[in-house]
């Protein structure tokens, strides 16, 4: 023991007789930054767009917390910065003030972290919360959708999330919400599409008959099957395959309370309905002569002529469904090419019972020529015109 001490004096006294540090020339300092991802802010900016607010919530002292959420674009003019000891103080009608302008809180507990997603909650919002550790669970539960670390998340976080985001990235976020939203446009297009088509058939069967008399019914059981068969699969299926409407992502949320069938979607099948209705019975009247019963040669003609008019406005009244807002020659008319095929392939189906002989019979058909043609082409593509008409006119009253 002695020894050891007697060495460490020798040490001690080496160390006090080393010379001092001196003209030295101050160069600069250098430090260390864990910068966000090149993607973050370009993602912080669609949310803006999309009318989605990013909130940042972290246990980062509040200099901090608010330089990183100024980087990435977070924080807006009037957007305040609030630290957990300042949440502690609040009252609940407080808190559900403090969070409408709040993008930046620092310094939390989880405590805090569940109280401002419930805040925001009771304000109405719909809350996506991401975390990764142990004490973002009870937040992860609390949020309408948690969002879990996939990487660098605990099993507690992943095991009480909604969603568990596998590359651990906020772009991934926002390309989910893109995602869900064409989804969803998508489905409104393959309903308003359906309804509108099936709606008019019901009012070509049901108007021509209290018109022009149980007799004259413009379209046979088995025409319908088929016309159901090619028209309400194949493009119907195609317009769930589009690629979204160029500024999806820079329309508002809508209201989780609004259904699918809203007023504008009532508002198109209804005028699309009364179009196709007024189509195929003005061709159905043609095709059999007039108003008078000629005979069931030209009867047939009539439902020739109403069966071909009412496939071709369906099928092109599915080009028109691709958007209830944006004209397709702005979405490029071709631009779908799973609907091109689907059109194209429902068309040849078309051409099979009308011309091949040993068809025309079962289907109760008869072969079209050039001057028919001249009549039913004009007048199948009245649905889609008026529904361009509409779209153009309600781009008008919005531009002004």
């Amino acid at each position: 023991i002695d020894d050891l001490r007697n060495q460490q004096k020798l040490i001690n006294n080496e160390i006090e007789n080393l010379p001092a540090e001196k003209d030295m020339v101050f160069i600069g300092l250098s430090g260390m930054i864990d910068p966000s991802r090149p993607e973050a802010r370009d993602a912080v900016a669609l949310c803006r767009q999309a009318g989605i607010r990013p909130v940042m919530i972290t246990g980062d002292y509040p200099d901090t917390a608010a330089a990183i959420a100024a980087d990435l674009g977070m924080i807006q003019p009037g957007d305040e910065v609030l630290t957990g000891a300042e949440l502690e103080r609040m009252n609940e009608r407080e808190m559900k003030t403090a969070v409408e302008k709040t993008a930046v809180y620092a310094r939390v507990s989880p405590e805090h972290k569940v109280k401002i997603v419930s805040a925001l909650r009771s304000n109405g919002h719909i809350v996506s919360m991401t975390g990764d550790g142990v004490n973002d669970a009870m937040a992860l539960k609390s949020a309408d959708i948690g969002v879990a670390m996939g990487i660098t998340g605990t099993e507690v976080a992943k095991n009480t999330a909604d969603m568990i985001l596998t590359d651990d990235n906020f772009a991934t976020i926002v390309d989910a919400v893109k995602e869900g939203r064409i989804i969803y446009s998508n489905i409104r297009k393959f309903v308003g599409f359906l309804l509108s088509c099936n709606v008019g058939e019901i009012l070509i069967i049901a108007l021509t008959s209290l018109i022009l008399g149980p007799k004259n019914i413009p379209l046979l059981p088995i025409q319908l099957l088929w016309l159901n068969l090619i028209t309400d699969s194949f493009p119907a299926l195609a317009l769930g395959q589009e690629k979204g409407e160029p500024d999806i992502m820079k329309q508002a949320p809508r209201s989780p309370s609004e259904p699918i069938l809203n007023r504008p979607m009532a508002i198109v099948i209804i005028s699309q309905s009364i179009a196709i209705f007024a189509s195929v019975f003005i061709s159905f009247v043609i095709g059999k002569g007039g108003f008078a019963d000629l005979g069931a040669d030209m009867l047939n003609q009539g439902r020739t002529y109403a069966f071909t008019t009412l496939i071709l406005a369906e099928l092109f009244r599915s080009f028109s469904a691709r958007s209830e807002r944006i004209s397709v020659f702005k979405l490029g008319l071709f631009s779908n090419k799973t609907l091109v095929k689907a059109f194209l392939f429902s068309f040849v189906m078309l051409f099979v019972v009308v011309y091949i002989p040993f068809l025309q019979p079962i289907f109760s058909t008869q072969t079209l020529g050039l001057a028919d043609w001249a009549v039913i082409a004009p007048l199948s593509l009245v649905p889609f015109a008026s529904a361009e008409i509409i779209k153009l006119f309600g781009s008008f009253r919005k531009s002004r």
